[in-house]
C-alpha cells in the first residue's frame, strides 16, 4: 500500500519536476574520485553508491548549478549521507560521538582550515575539507555562519534521536515533527540555492517570518514523504522516529490508519505550501530574484526528494509494486 500512496502523492505534487543535464556524469565521477577524496571503496560499496544516485539527487535540487559547483553539492550531499549511516546503521554512532563529530565539522566549517579534530577524522573529515574549499572560498562570512548554523542544528537533532534510541524513548508527534525538521537536514540544502545562484540573501530577508513558515512547509513535506518511503525499515531501527509510528503510538491507532493519516498531513500542508508561496511580498527589485531563487530552491527540495526518492537504491519499498490477490 504504502508504493502505491507514494506514487500517488508524487502525482498530486503541483511542483514540475526538474533535473541537472550533468547529473549522471557527476554521479561517475563521484563513484571514481571518492578514492581521492578520502573514502575508500571496494566494488560493493562503489555499486551501492552508484545506485544511491546522490549525484541525481542534487541534480535534482539544484538543476541550474554549473557541472562544477554540482560535484561541490554532490560531495556535500555524500558527505552528509554517510555521516547518516554513520549515525544510524549497525554500530552507530553513541551520542557522544556523534556531539564530537559536530563540533569537527563545525570547527571546519567556520575556521575553513584543515585543522584535525577528535570528532572528525579519516575519510569524513578530508571529504568535509574538499567539499567546503569552494563555498567558503565564494561566500561571504554571514552566508558561511548561516549555513554553519544550520549544519550544527541537524546535527545537533542527531544527537537527540540518538539519545532517544539509547534510552527506548519515543517521541509524540508534536516533538518528532520539530526534532524531524533538525534531522532531515533540508535546512542545510536551502541556503545552498544562494550558493548556487552567487546572489546570499541578507540576513533579515532569509529568516523573514513568512519565507521561515514557507522553509518549514517544504522541509515537513520532503520529511513526511520520506517517512512513508522508510517505514518499513523504520520499524525495525528507528526506535519510533517517524510520523507514522509516532501518530499511530499517540493515537493508538493501527499502522495502516497512521499512513493514511500522515497522507492527508501531506496533502494539506502541499496545499499551506502552495498558498505560502503565493503570499509571499516583494523586497524590492534588488531582493525579489534572490526571494525567486530561494522560494524555487525549497520546492524543487520538495519534488526532487519525492523523485529521487522513488529511482533510489536507498528506498526499495518505493519501487515496489502491490501485490497481487485474489
Amino acid at each position: 500500500m504504502t508504493a502505491a500512496l507514494l506514487r500517488s502523492l508524487r502525482s498530486e505534487c503541483p511542483i514540475a519536476p526538474r533535473l541537472s543535464p550533468y547529473a549522471d556524469g557527476v554521479q561517475e565521477w563521484l563513484v571514481e574520485s571518492l578514492p581521492d577524496l578520502g573514502v575508500p571503496l571496494d566494488d560493493a560499496a562503489g555499486r551501492r553508491l552508484a545506485r544511491a544516485g546522490f549525484a541525481r539527487y542534487a541534480g535534482r535540487l539544484y538543476p541550474d548549478a554549473t557541472e562544477a559547483d554540482l560535484r561541490v553539492l554532490t560531495a556535500l550531499f555524500t558527505w552528509f549521507f554517510l555521516v547518516d549511516d554513520a549515525c544510524d546503521g549497525p554500530g552507530r554512532l553513541t551520542p557522544a560521538q556523534i556531539r564530537a563529530l559536530r563540533d569537527g565539522a563545525l570547527t571546519v566549517l567556520r575556521s575553513g582550515h584543515r585543522h584535525q579534530h577528535s570528532g572528525l577524522t579519516g575519510p569524513l573529515r578530508r571529504l568535509l575539507v574538499r567539499a567546503w574549499r569552494e563555498p567558503h572560498r565564494r561566500m561571504p562570512a554571514r552566508w558561511r555562519h548561516r549555513f554553519a548554523d544550520a549544519v550544527g542544528h541537524h546535527l545537533d537533532g542527531t544527537v537527540r534521536e540518538a539519545v532517544n534510541k539509547t534510552l527506548g524513548r519515543r517521541p509524540a508527534v508534536a516533538e518528532y515533527v520539530e526534532l524531524r525538521r533538525a534531522t532531515s537536514a533540508a535546512y542545510v540544502s536551502f541556503p545552498l540555492t544562494e550558493f548556487v545562484a552567487g546572489r546570499p540573501l541578507p540576513d533579515p530577508v532569509y529568516h523573514h517570518p513568512l519565507l521561515r513558515r514557507f522553509a518549514d512547509t517544504g522541509n515537513d513535506l520532503l520529511s513526511w514523504y520520506n517517512d512513508l518511503a522508510s517505514l518499513e525499515r523504520d520499524r525495525a531501527t528507528a526506535g519510533g522516529h517517524n510520523l507514522v509510528l509516532a501518530l499511530a503510538g499517540e493515537r493508538g491507532v493501527p499502522t495502516d490508519t497512521a499512513v493514511e493519516l500522515v497522507a492527508e498531513r501531506w496533502r494539506s500542508s502541499m496545499r499551506r505550501f502552495v498558498e505560502l508561496r503565493a503570499a509571499v511580498p516583494s523586497f524590492g527589485p534588488a531582493l525579489d530574484e534572490p526571494v525567486t531563487d530561494l522560494l524555487d530552491g525549497v520546492a524543487n527540495a520538495v519534488r526532487g526528494t519525492i523523485d529521487w526518492t522513488m529511482e533510489s537504491a536507498r528506498y526499495p519499498e518505493a519501487h515496489l509494486e502491490p501485490a497481487a490477490t485474489g
